[in-house]
């Protein structure tokens, strides 16, 4: 049974409606005002407000802004008066499910309460359904709706508990060390150090001293001795970023150190016993390296016993998002609400190539964070380069021009009119349902009238 909260400063009105709903089945919870309603949200949780706009001394926008902060998976159906279209939209932008006018049909009220409460059901278990797979998921900061990305989650579970050498494979920004952190984390190992370098960071000698350590005078500036990360890391992992920066010098002494599991410092004439797990990661094709002379081949097959490849994000659209909505929450902590994404924003992030991948992805969110106006990240706070990409990529056809000719027009309008199209496909497939296509498309009813295009004679 929905509970229902239900406010009104006319005692009439809200006798009626209280007996009108109770007769219906819900439980029904009655509030004199705005100021009463607030008072009861504070001790008491419901499915559904309905409210009147014109109250004092809180009215129902106040109140909606409140429900909607407080308690987001409310849903909620303003009342008015006055006509005032105008106010209900606004209403509905603020996140009303739908609105009614005064005096209001019985029929059009119940029916428009019946879709609240469906839609809030369906909101409610959603939002259940993706708190249980997001418990299931064993690996922070990797996102993984995309089918690729899920088939590399299943390889991390599958080699994490063994001691196997895995070469991850990936563009710059795919997120290689997430994957290199995942397989130590859910590895016997995960109680020792996990170790990164990069290997295109230092110049030869000073990266041999940094993995195998040095004694005292090995070279200029060698005032003591020091410890290599195979030392460092051992009884953990040891991770090689753009190991196909590694000098050839140094490859030979790495395989030997693989091999026989022993090294020595730069410089001493002991051998120290290591037990290290190496992952390794190269944003370049190992075998097009080894064609060129450039990397050693016996100690291509030593690291890629286990092969993870990350494809970029251009190939994975279903991560797109879902990536947006994780940086975001990153970026702005779990005690503050997330900003909306605009309709518009959704498509261009979604249609972008991403040349940078995930990096890019959190730079270009980071950048509209810091200029977005009222929580809302809107086209015009998107990073220029990306949203004229997108325009320039997605030009629609001149129907004045030549076969063949484009002409370059705004994005926001190309978005309309692909929401259009797509709403008048949605209800050629429903034949013509209106109700049926406002729920299936999760909007309300008057919402789907608003956004359909004007009828011709």
């Amino acid at each position: 049974m929905a509970r229902i909260l239900v406010v009104e400063d006319e005692p009439g009105v809200l006798s009626v409606l209280t007996k009108l709903l109770r007769g219906e089945g819900y439980d029904v919870t009655p509030a004199p005002g705005g100021d009463k309603a607030q008072d009861i949200l504070k001790k008491e949780t419901f499915d559904l407000l309905i409210s009147d706009v014109r109250m004092s001394p809180v009215d129902g926008m106040e109140l909606l802004k409140y429900v909607r902060q407080a308690y987001p998976q409310m849903g909620v159906i303003m009342m008015t008066a006055y006509g005032s279209v105008q106010m209900a939209v606004d209403a509905m932008k603020q996140g009303a499910f739908d609105y009614v006018t005064k005096p209001f049909k019985v029929d059009e009220l119940l029916l428009t309460v019946q879709r609240a409460v469906e839609y809030n059901s369906i909101v409610a278990e959603n939002v259940q359904l993706k708190a249980e797979l997001a418990g299931r998921s064993r690996f922070e900061n990797i996102v993984a709706e995309s089918a690729s990305m899920r088939a590399v989650c299943e390889m991390i579970e599958k080699v994490a508990p063994s001691d196997t050498t895995v070469l991850i494979r990936g563009d710059s920004g795919t997120g290689k060390e997430l994957v290199a952190k995942a397989i130590h984390a859910y590895s016997n190992r995960k109680a020792k150090a996990f170790v990164p370098i990069n290997c295109a960071a230092l110049p030869e000698h000073l990266l041999e001293s940094e993995l195998f350590g040095h004694v005292k005078g090995a070279f200029t500036g060698a005032a003591g001795d020091k410890e290599g990360l195979f030392e460092v890391a051992s009884g953990g992992t040891l991770f090689l970023d753009e190991i196909g920066s590694m000098p050839l010098g140094i490859q030979g002494k790495l395989l030997r150190a693989l091999q026989e599991k022993e090294i020595r410092a730069v410089g001493g004439t002991k051998t120290v016993k290591v037990d290290v797990r190496l992952l390794a990661a190269s944003n370049e094709r190992l075998e097009s390296l080894i064609e060129k002379g450039t990397f050693r081949e016996d100690l291509y097959y030593r690291l890629s016993v286990i092969p993870i490849e990350i494809a970029p994000l251009r190939e994975r659209k279903d991560d797109i998002l879902p990536m947006a909505y994780h940086i975001l929450r990153r970026e702005y902590g779990t005690s503050k609400q997330l900003p909306e994404l605009d309709p518009e924003v959704q498509l261009v992030l979604e249609r972008y190539s991403w040349p940078g991948n995930v990096r890019e992805l959190e730079n270009a969110l980071r950048h509209a964070c810091t200029f977005a106006r009222e929580n809302r990240i809107t086209l015009d706070v998107l990073p220029a380069k990306i949203v004229q990409a997108v325009e320039m990529g997605h030009g629609m056809a001149d129907p004045g021009g030549a076969p063949g000719e484009f002409k370059i027009q705004s994005l926001k309008g190309y978005l309309r009119n692909e929401e259009k199209e797509y709403l008048a496909r949605v209800l050629e497939h429903l034949h013509g349902d209106k109700d049926k296509a406002a729920q299936l498309l999760k909007v309300s009813l008057a919402t789907l009238y608003r956004k359909l295009p004007e009828p011709t004679d």
